[in-house]
Formats: C-alpha cells, structure tokens, sequence
C-alpha cells in the first residue's frame, strides 16, 4: 500500500520488470537488434545510438565523440561511428527470450480453413503457414512442410544478417557522402583559386596592351608634332611672302597714280623688276602629296583578335574529352 496515496500498489510481474531492464534510455521501448554496448556496460539500440550521433554529427564527419545517454560517459569511436561498437549479444539472446516466451503467453493463430487447427507448420512450398490438417487433407498436402521454429529461426538469422549488411552499406554510403562533401569544398576553393589567377593574368594583359598603346600614340603624337612645325613654318613664309608682294602692288599702284612721266619711267624699271622677281618668289617649298596622311599609323589586330577570341585553358575539361571516364569512388 501506498501510504501517501493510501491506494493498493501491485508489485510489478517478474517480466513487467525484464522489461524494464531490456528498455531503451532514448526510445524508452524494448531494444531493437542490433544492441551495441558502450565501455560503461550500458546498452543502446544501436538504431538510436546513430540517431543520437547524427544529430550531435551533422556533417557526418567520420569518427568523434558519443556521450552514453545514461552516464555522459563519452566514448571515442572510429571511422565505423555507432557501427564500430560492440554488439551485446546477450541481451540480444535475452530479448530472443523474452519474445518467445510472450508469444506463447498470448493467443495461438488459428487457421482460416480449418478453424478449430493452430497453426503450426510451415509450409516451404508456398512459403506460408499452415496447419496439420492441411498438410494432411487440404491444399499443401502435397507440399514439402517444416516446423514453425526451424523456419522462424532460418528467416530470423537472415533477416539479421541483412541488417547487418545494411548497416555495413550504410556505413559505406556515409563515407562515400562524406568524400563527396569534400571534393565538393575542395572543388569550390579550386575555382575560386583559378578564378583569381585567371584575374591577375588578365590585368598582366591589360597593362600590356595599355603600356603599348600608351607608347603608339606617342609615336602618332610625336609625328603630328612634327608635321605641324613644318607646315606652320610654311606658313609663316608664304605670309611674309604675302605681305612683301601686297606692299609691292601697293608701291606700283602708287607710282601709276601720283608720279609725273619722268619720274614714272625712273621708277617703273626698278618696280618691274621687283615684281618680277617677287612672282619668282611665290613658288615656295610644299609638302609632298600625302604628307598630311597619318594612314601609316593603323594599327593591323587581325591575327591578335583571332588569338584573343580562341584563348584558352591548356587541359579540356574531363566532360568536354570524349575519351575521359569518371570513375567509380
């Protein structure tokens, strides 16, 4: 009795309390096989013990740190993870046990044909199970048949080995996600590195052809510079040319108008001379038919733009190169 409550308290049955002990402190149901035991001898499914790693090993790094649930007891495992662990196969074979021993407590499955008959064989023929009167009268009558538990247990070792070859696939699956993850960040910092190479040789380029250009139009500059001192040269020599003859029309004008005959005919042989020689004198140097063209100076890109246009990396990427394969990790 209760003395709090005051209420009657039933003890708990000899298996209510095996069930307690076969319980799990994360799902807090019976362990489910594969039971892994930690170095502080208490039990986990191994099902939750993953689920447990995972969550704290979201990554999926491999190998670390698992903390027993119970005790905060940590355990270094390897690469395996939660699969790497000892399995408790006592406590397997208890639960084995426990569950066999519950199935003969609860109530027998009674065939569908013949009612009043358990079913208690098995048969192999049309994998299924029957009872004795079906082997005997009915449909598996000529069937090959074999015991319940022969077949249970048959089926029961495979069904465990096919966990167990689950959980090796799983392992490896999570190692092969693991790799990829990583090629997957090494893949990025790869391209980030050539991106920046790629950068720095085109800004190599960039100062080149700004290096030349800067000295091609100094050459272009320097030539104007010269051309045009001559031609202002030229220039300055036909105005003073311009202005002399202009003083000189002026002076004959003058002499036509204002002078007596006599004075006339002095001056008019000397005038005409000058004049003469003054017209001599208009035939000045010129430039030379296309001195004024600077054509010389264009600049031919043809084969440069066609090299630019085909510039390339020196390795074809492997999904570009028929004959590449990617292999299997």
């Amino acid at each position: 009795m209760d003395i709090q409550t005051g209420q009657i308290v039933r003890a708990p049955s000899p298996m209510e309390s095996l069930e307690k002990q076969l319980s799990c402190p994360i799902c807090l149901d019976m362990f489910t096989k594969p039971v892994v035991i930690l170095p502080c001898q208490h039990n986990l499914c191994r099902s939750c013990a993953n689920d447990l790693y995972d969550s704290k090993n979201p990554y999926h790094y491999s190998g670390g740190i698992f903390r027993c649930p119970t005790c905060r007891f940590e355990v270094v495992l390897d690469r395996h993870g939660v699969y790497g662990l000892q399995r408790n196969l006592l406590v397997e074979n208890i639960i084995d046990i426990y569950k066999q021993q519950l199935e003969k407590e609860t109530k027998e499955l009674m065939c569908e044909v013949h009612e009043d008959e358990k079913i208690n064989i098995y048969c192999m023929t049309c994998q299924t199970p029957t009872c004795s009167m079906c082997k005997v009268f009915g449909l598996h009558k000529d069937c090959e048949v074999s015991t319940l538990k022969t077949v249970y247990e048959a089926q029961k070792s495979e069904l465990k080995n096919s966990i167990d070859l689950l959980g090796a696939s799983n392992s490896c699956l999570q190692a092969m996600v693991t790799q990829m993850e990583e090629t997957s960040k090494t893949v990025e910092e790869n391209s980030q590195l050539q991106k920046q190479r790629l950068g720095e040789k085109f800004d190599l380029l960039y100062a080149i052809l700004e290096e030349r250009k800067g000295q091609l139009l100094e050459q272009i500059t320097q030539e104007q510079d010269e051309k045009v001192v001559v031609v202002r040269s030229l220039i300055q020599q036909y105005n003073e040319q311009l202005q002399a003859s202009i003083k000189l029309m002026d002076k004959a004008s003058q002499t036509i108008a204002n002078s007596s005959v006599a004075e006339f005919l002095i001056a008019t042989k000397k005038l005409i001379t000058e004049a003469k020689d003054a017209s001599k004198c208009s035939h000045l140097q010129r430039p030379e038919p296309g001195f004024e063209s600077m054509d010389h100076f264009t600049l031919f890109t043809d084969d440069v733009e066609a090299m630019l246009a085909k510039m390339d990396f020196g390795v074809v990427p492997f999904w570009q190169d028929p004959t590449a394969t990617c292999n299997a990790i």
